[in-house]
């Protein structure tokens, strides 16, 4: 690194849904970095807040921090969408970088609006889609282009399918397994899907009632499907209460010579299949080691802080990766950009059930989210 850091972290415990993954502390044992504070509205056990995410000081509101500690870069903790325009305006109009927990936005139209703001003043958003990072994910993508599942066919994903599958399933965790998808193929061309809402099809006024502020839900049951460059076709499915059957959130790449998956669980295995016959066929599936973790030059030995290994390695090279970036001129490796697609993604989704299953072009013309139009 050619420069030091300043880095201001936004993790309001008194608000639901902050980030439980730990992108708050992403930036911590860092070469070139200095905490210099937490906004955290509630004043409650600071000391130890303090102590955890490594700051100097504490205050209760964002402008005050903007305003005396003139940060380079900001945290944003929070997975909720709602209120995240409003949030992050005005530290893009101070010029400071963003790490930014997923999802980007609630909707298209804020997307927008926050990629347009941080055009306008130079600003880069890097969003906490961590996959891109993975070494299990970067991985599956360098054995994919080096053809050992021969010619890509198809991309299998889908969320946890709990208490919240279908459309909430589809906008807190759909939004890792659909960039996944881009990750892999490239921006897909167009979306269509099924949603149904207690065993109907869904209408533009259902709504789900959602453990977090989300924005716009809707659907207890929803297959989605995205035709990907290069003849991959995609599909992401979530239907609700199917936790019970056992762990489902996951990706599978389908080839002419063999298929790689990755489960959520907590050691995230890449595993392969070589047999050519159909995934609905009985497969055979063999762990695939993973090469080292490239070093940070100068950081620090990792302490997770109680999060799995997954998540505070990939934070830290999310962190890394856009300081990176902003010395380089160049998008962070998960960009608000690659963001804006899943969004893309999801209201396409939305778009096509409203329109009768009819096949929707991406990027969208209308930018309104479908169940608000």
């Amino acid at each position: 690194m050619n420069r030091s850091w300043k880095i201001g972290i936004l993790y309001d415990t008194a608000r639901p849904g902050r980030g439980g993954h730990g992108t708050h502390l992403a930036f911590r044992g860092l070469p070139g970095v200095e905490t210099v504070a937490l906004v955290d509205s509630n004043c409650g056990g600071i000391e130890k807040k303090l102590a955890e995410t490594g700051a100097k000081r504490h205050y209760a509101a964002l402008d005050e921090m903007l305003e005396c500690e003139k940060p380079d870069v900001v945290v944003c903790g929070s997975r909720v969408p709602e209120g995240r325009l409003d949030e992050l305006e005005p530290v893009i109009r101070r010029g400071c970088h963003i790490l930014c927990e997923k999802p980007l936005a609630a909707t298209l139209e804020e997307a927008d609006r926050l990629i347009a703001l941080a055009d306008e003043y130079g600003v880069k958003i890097a969003v906490a889609h961590l996959a891109r990072h993975a070494q299990v994910f970067r991985t599956m993508k360098a054995m994919i282009e080096a053809g050992e599942i021969g010619r890509p066919l198809a991309f299998y994903g889908r969320g946890k399918e709990d208490e919240r599958g279908g459309g909430e399933d589809f906008v807190v965790l759909g939004t890792h397994i659909l960039d996944i998808g881009c990750f892999l193929f490239g921006a897909p061309e167009y979306a269509f899907a099924d949603f149904t809402f207690g065993g109907r099809p869904l209408r533009s006024t259902d709504r789900c009632a959602t453990s977090e502020p989300l924005g716009p839900v809707a659907g207890d049951e929803l297959m989605a499907y995205y035709r990907f460059p290069n003849g991959v076709r995609g599909f992401f499915e979530s239907r609700k209460n199917l936790a019970s059957c056992g762990l489902r959130m996951g990706v599978t790449v389908a080839g002419t010579e063999g298929m790689l998956a990755v489960r959520y669980d907590d050691k995230r295995e890449l595993r392969l299949c070589r047999s050519s016959l159909p995934p609905e066929d009985e497969a055979r599936f063999e762990t695939v080691g993973l090469p080292p973790e490239p070093e940070i030059p100068g950081a620090e030995p990792l302490d997770p802080a109680g999060f799995m290994p997954y998540f505070a390695v990939n934070n830290r090279r999310a962190a890394w990766d856009l300081l990176r970036a902003v010395e380089e001129n160049r998008e962070p490796a998960a960009s608000a950009r690659d963001a804006q697609m899943v969004l893309e993604m999801i209201q396409g989704a939305y778009a096509s059930q409203l329109a009768g299953g009819r096949a929707m072009a991406i990027p969208l013309t209308q930018r309104k989210h479908p169940l608000e139009a």
